[in-house]
């Protein structure tokens, strides 16, 4: 089980108004993708 953490949530279109919590999601599976230069020159 990971611990809490809190990340600022995105869709394809920019990043949302709050935060997403993982606890939000507390009982559902839950996979965190990192892309590092998406949004970026590079």
């Amino acid at each position: 089980m990971a611990p809490d953490f809190t990340l600022p949530g995105a869709t394809r279109y920019g990043l949302l108004k709050d935060p997403v919590k993982l606890s939000d999601y507390r009982g559902s599976t839950v996979v965190v993708a990192f892309f590092p230069k998406a949004r970026t020159k590079g």
